[in-house]
């Protein structure tokens, strides 16, 4: 008699073999197969994927001290036996439940743990302890024949199919068990896309935060910004900037790093951001500005080991000169027509963020000219390395990189794609840092 196959569940029309003849499991470790008596099991590893080359393995647990469950020989896809084990209660199943195991065979009469065959308080107790205990592998149910309302709910609590105890057939048994493997499978891949797609909304929100649309309505500024995330995350790292425009018409740049990589730095530097545009807003600036943002950083850290580097810049309305601020950040480089591209004067300034209580950030006055573009940038731009080797590009090697672009005639959002490209060719591959850029460019 066939084996009852839920009909709304479609079920891989390929199949191969036939039913040999019945055995029960047996043999060394509670392993069998329907090949060569004592055939090794499957090497561990991590969840060993299914392909032509693989050998299915099947884990069988049932309450059966006599023995009398009978498992027919099964043949996979590709002809190859089906390998079994058999365990008699969890604790040997859990020994016997290795990475080779791709799906478990669970007799649903099977007590849960510290609890005696007549209990019922839940009578799917043990499914649920297995499923916690393999949630990588496929689970078939095993119940009484006819009792296909409990087989169903076997599938509704997280089993990939069920089958009736007394109708098992070779044939059928091992497509079965090919489906329930291929099921798991799906079901793995769609909950990985979900998981992206979360991701993906996670770190659009997170960019909306760290990376702004500038407020710079009335002045005569240009504006241009690039960002790439480390390779070794999916989400944006601490890297955060801004740039302001006040109703005095100063324009207010921006642009910091929180120490560290993932969704509590990031929505941290979000909050830092926010905050200095609230407080630019306000009328600070300078080492007032970056005291009030300490205090900030110390009370929404999650530990003392936190910190942020930080470089503001306040343009005069003249858009001849600017007010500079440094807490442990990269000076920003400058180039004027006639004039090669050079780092804004670095001393005296003062500590990142968070790791000094009551540090103080001076204020430097630089004076700018007539034309100018100013770069502003974190230091992923500087860490990466120059080829195989372990010398890092630096600063000198950052400024040689935008003189020679700047001398090719390259400005803007140009510029800044061909810098960043540079430097992560240069790096050999894609940068371990995040990369954030910001240039302000001053025209007649």
């Amino acid at each position: 008699m066939p084996v009852p196959i839920p009909r709304q569940r479609a079920i891989p029309a390929a199949e191969s073999g036939q039913a040999q003849g019945a055995f029960s499991p047996g043999g060394p470790s509670g392993e069998a197969t329907g090949g060569p008596a004592g055939a090794a099991p499957a090497p561990h590893a991590a969840t060993t994927p299914v392909d032509s080359t693989t050998n299915l393995t099947l884990l069988v647990i049932e309450d059966d001290p006599a023995g009398s469950l009978s498992v027919p020989e099964m043949l996979d896809a590709a002809g190859k036996p089906i390998r079994i084990r058999t365990a008699r209660n969890l604790t040997e199943a859990e020994r016997l439940l290795t990475d080779d195991v791709h799906c478990i065979l669970l007799d649903l009469a099977l007590p849960a743990p510290g609890r005696a065959a007549t209990e019922s308080d839940d009578e799917l107790t043990t499914l649920k302890h297995v499923l916690r205990l393999a949630p990588r592998h496929a689970v078939l149910a095993l119940t009484a024949s006819g009792d296909a309302e409990r087989g169903a709910e076997a599938v509704r609590v997280g089993a990939q199919d069920y089958l009736f105890r007394d109708e098992l057939d070779g044939r059928l048994l091992s497509r079965a068990i090919r489906y329930a493997v291929e099921r798991k499978r799906s079901d793995k891949a769609e909950r990985r896309l979900t998981e992206s797609r979360l991701r993906a909304q996670e770190n659009a929100r997170l960019e909306r935060g760290l990376l702004p649309t500038p407020l710079l309505e009335g002045s005569s500024l240009r504006f241009a910004a690039r960002y790439r995330p480390g390779r070794s995350r999916a989400l944006l790292g601490g890297d955060f900037y801004d740039t302001v425009r006040t109703p005095d018409g100063t324009v207010h740049a921006m642009i910091g790093d929180v120490c560290g990589h993932g969704p509590d730095e990031a929505a941290l530097g979000v909050e830092l951001r926010i905050a200095w545009r609230a407080l630019t807003f306000a009328g600070l600036c300078g080492d007032e500005l970056l005291s009030t943002l300490q205090q900030v950083l110390e009370h929404e850290r999650e530990s003392d080991e936190i910190f942020a580097t930080l470089c503001t810049v306040d343009i005069a309305p003249d858009g001849r000169r600017a007010g500079l601020c440094l807490a442990g950040h990269p000076s920003p480089l400058i180039s004027r027509p006639g004039r090669p591209a050079e780092l804004l004067p670095y001393e005296n300034g003062g500590p990142a963020l968070g790791l000094l209580h009551g540090a103080r950030w001076p204020r430097r006055q630089v004076e700018l000219g007539g034309e100018w573009s100013l770069m502003l940038y974190t230091d992923g731009l500087i860490e990466g390395h120059i080829g195989e080797g372990k010398e890092r590009l630096g600063q000198d090697g950052m400024v040689d990189l935008v003189r020679r672009r700047l001398a090719e005639g390259l400005t803007g959002e140009e510029l800044l794609r061909a810098t960043v490209n540079e430097v992560r060719d240069l790096n050999g591959g894609e940068l371990t840092d995040d990369v954030a850029v910001l240039l302000l460019d001053r025209t007649p």
